[in-house]
């Protein structure tokens, strides 16, 4: 079972609107080594685990459950540099375009129309060329260490992309979401590496993490510095094992350790997106938007009426001196 927490993993940086970031950033989202793939593999390899080998499932598992928060976080994200790309501020009730003007006229310069046809200016499943996201990305062996390996290789070149789309624009809210996702994908690198090395597998000289120094980004370098990237978290409401595999020191030998955590030490708000008028979304006319109005009148009155009737809650009632 899931439970759900309204907030993100990480903040969104405002910036302008920029169709074309957000096409480059689809790749990290529906792309062959992107969130929704990682997400998938590691739920599928979870939940067709076989034997008793349970703080490898919790790892796996937790590494899991995260990536559910990524793939919100980069969704989000993409529909943020799409939102006001069309600079359209007319009323929610306006017709848009009565005027003759063309109000999405900038989607047919846009690098992924169907960003504008298709998903209202908001992220879609596919990759930055279009491509819709495929089941057959997802690996899962159904042997530990050949998904391990796996895994391993899936966060490396995830990673390695995520630093080239980083380079690929100076938009805040693209590279602020990607240098996140790059600190944590070095955490989720040390996971399944710590994994085999207790298993006996010298994986560095089978496949060396690619080195390079993410610190020249002063995006990353803050979340390192933080110590992010050495962090794994289980989100787990009954306990997890995954303690006794993701401890001790690093697998990049530089000196640090890791750390299992229950969740993340810090979330964020998850604000409401606008509504989109030149989109017809949500699409609400004025008799509709009544309706909805009276209905969330109803319930309040609804709930007070029974807090009077049910009267003062006895676990809160405060004590008399």
């Amino acid at each position: 079972m899931f439970y759900h927490v309204q907030s993100l993993i990480n903040p969104i940086v405002d910036d302008q609107p920029d169709p074309s970031a957000a096409n480059i950033l689809q790749e990290g989202l529906g792309g062959q080594f992107g969130e929704m793939r990682t997400m998938m593999q590691y739920l599928f390899q979870s939940f067709n685990f076989r034997g008793d080998g349970i703080p490898y499932l919790d790892l796996i598992q937790g590494v899991g459950i995260e990536e559910i928060s990524h793939v919100e976080l980069i969704t989000k994200t993409i529909s943020r540099l799409l939102d006001g790309a069309p600079e359209y501020h007319g009323g929610k009730f306006d017709v848009p375009g009565a005027g003759g003007d063309p109000t999405l006229d900038i989607a047919r310069h846009a690098p992924n129309p169907h960003h504008f046809i298709h998903g209202a200016q908001g992220a879609m499943p596919v990759d930055a060329a279009g491509n819709p996201w495929s089941g057959s990305y997802v690996h899962n062996h159904g042997n530990l260490v050949l998904d391990l390996m796996d895994n391993l290789v899936l966060e490396s070149t995830g990673r390695l992309q995520k630093c080239r789309i980083y380079q690929m624009s100076s938009n805040k809210t693209l590279r602020a979401t990607v240098a996140f996702l790059i600190a944590r994908d070095e955490a989720h690198e040390m996971a399944f590496a710590k994994a085999l090395e207790t298993l006996g597998v010298d994986w560095a000289k089978a496949l060396p993490i690619p080195k390079f120094d993410a610190t020249q980004y002063p995006e990353v370098k803050k979340l390192i510095d933080a110590g992010i990237h050495r962090e794994q978290y289980t989100f787990r409401l009954d306990g997890s094992q995954m303690d006794k595999i993701f401890q001790g020191t690093a697998p990049a030998n530089d000196g640090t350790e890791l750390v299992t955590l229950k969740e993340p030490k810090e979330s964020y708000p998850n604000p409401v997106a606008p509504e989109r008028p030149e989109e017809f979304a949500p699409g609400l006319d004025p008799e509709l938007q009544k309706l909805a109005d009276a209905f969330t009148e109803f319930k309040d009155k609804t709930l007070k009426n029974m807090e009077k009737k049910a009267g003062p809650n006895p676990r809160t009632k405060k004590k008399s001196p």
